[in-house]
């Protein structure tokens, strides 16, 4: 055993002196790196709080060179003045995060999103599962024996990275839909409706009791699935209902098919989302007339119906310039708005000539004054295996789809993802100008350190985003 330490002892003595020189060298380097200028902090908020005020920031259609104070309270803006550095206090003070010049814009939103099947690709439970063929028969048949193995604890958890990689993008808000079948009877609904709550705080989850399968085109599971559909619609917790018409073997029952969901909505005092005209042949006529038909035909302002969303409708891409006008026309009045989904059309919708299409939404807001979004869709199965969580990867890919590069189109573009997505879903917004008394619900683009590389403009972001984000739903900061 070693003796008690003595001031003789030279081992010991040498090991006490290099403790110390390292102790002095630690204190020195912390002194050296609190001297140093540091670049400006992610983010000067305590998590456990609310913001009331968000200061030195950019705001969307300002110039670049003026920053900005957003004072909130409630969730909601109460009042924007200009930035003045003199007279801001620049200590870290609680509710207040600085934005370090960056941009401020309306957080954005997913008007179209399939929380239950998403992510079967990479999912190791599903490895098996893989694309061959790459059209919609084999992306169907696919799905279905996926969802003969859904669980709740695999649909928690994949729906749960969903909503968080989207929260991480900048999203507040999404339609989520969740599929209503004999198959897989209500675990999708039950695991959304989880997932709505867990995350209420943070994301407004609509959940969308959804009739992917045939009503009426087989007997026995069409009539299940009513059924189940209205059990579905009477559930505290279900927002919207929703079907797919174009899957129905025939132009009667997809017609039966509206009647039917339709009737649903309008008596439950929900939304209708209906998923139509999926296909591109010209020779093929669009349900689009019949549908808007039968949806006046049920009086549906004067019985107070509630906003109805039209997905994918790639047909629309044949239409020529009377179509247009006449659509225009028989919509009138109706709350209707069309949602394109791109990714997913331009995989899975093609010709035998190799005609590929999607609707052009900003043609659609700009020349025939129609609301219209543009979504997601699906993420990394086999409708849509390639994409993210983030809209403005689909807004980005909108400037070469529609050859829309100008500001103006950049803008609208930016809108389909955030306000008008949004206004297409029936949820409140806050405008590309951010006005007193709207929802603080923002995301705030990238660091001030990355230099003249940061975002300053709404342009810059649709053409390259970027990924690091800011997430303010009401008021609260929601990513870190």
């Amino acid at each position: 055993m070693d003796p008690p330490f003595s001031p003789d002892r030279g081992g010991d003595t040498d090991q006490e002196t290099a403790k110390l020189q390292l102790a002095k060298g630690l204190a020195d380097k912390a002194k050296h790196i609190k001297s140093c200028v540091l670049p400006p902090r992610y983010s000067d908020v305590y998590p456990s709080g609310h913001l009331n005020k968000i200061i030195r920031v950019r705001i969307p259609n300002q110039p670049p060179s003026t920053l900005w104070d957003i004072s909130i309270e409630d969730g909601r803006i109460s009042s924007i003045e200009s930035y003045d550095p003199e007279s801001s206090d620049h200590r870290p003070l609680s509710g207040v995060l600085d934005g370090s010049n960056r941009l401020l814009a309306p957080s954005l939103c997913h008007a179209h999103i399939h929380l239950d099947k998403c992510f079967l690709l990479q999912d190791p439970k599903y490895s098996d599962l893989q694309i061959e063929n790459g059209d919609f028969r084999e992306a169907m048949e696919m799905t279905g024996k996926a969802k003969a193995r859904f669980e709740e604890d695999d649909l928690l958890r994949r729906g749960r990275q969903l909503i968080e990689e989207s929260i991480h993008y900048g999203v507040t808000a999404m339609r989520a839909f969740v599929e209503v079948d004999g198959g897989v009877q209500f675990k999708c609904l039950d695991a959304g409706l989880k997932l709505k709550k867990e995350f209420e705080d943070r994301c407004q989850v609509q959940i969308c009791a959804f009739a992917q399968l045939p009503l009426f085109s087989s007997h026995d599971s069409g009539e299940e699935i009513r059924r189940l559909m209205t059990e579905a619609a009477h559930q505290e917790g279900v927002d919207v209902i929703g079907s797919t018409p174009y899957v129905e073997q025939d132009e009667v029952k997809m017609k039966m098919n509206v009647r039917w969901v339709s009737m649903m909505a309008l008596f439950n005092g929900k939304p209708l989302d209906l998923h139509l005209d999926y296909f591109l042949e010209e020779d093929k006529q669009p349900l689009i007339w019949a549908a808007l038909d039968i949806i006046k035909g049920r009086n549906w302002m004067e019985r107070d119906g509630k906003q109805i969303t039209l997905g994918h409708c790639t047909r629309l891409v044949r239409f020529k310039e009377e179509d247009w006008q006449r659509l225009t026309r028989d919509i009138g009045k109706l709350p209707v708005s069309f949602v394109g989904l791109p990714t997913s059309d331009l995989f899975m919708m093609r010709t035998q000539e190799m005609v590929r299409g999607t609707l052009p939404v900003p043609e659609m807001i700009k020349t025939y004054g129609l609301e219209a979004a543009i979504a997601v869709n699906n993420v990394g199965n086999a409708f849509t295996p390639q994409g993210s969580c983030d809209p403005l990867s689909i807004a980005s890919l909108g400037v070469g789809l529609y050859q829309a590069g100008t500001k103006k189109d950049a803008e609208i573009l930016y809108e389909t993802v955030s306000l008008r997505a949004k206004a297409a879903i029936g949820c409140e917004a806050t405008s590309l100008n951010l006005a007193v008394g709207e929802p603080a619900d923002f995301v705030l683009f990238n660091r001030a350190d990355v230099g003249w590389r940061c975002r300053k403009s709404l342009v810059e972001v649709v053409y390259d985003a970027g990924a690091n984000r800011q997430t303010i739903h009401r008021g609260k900061l929601t990513t870190y």
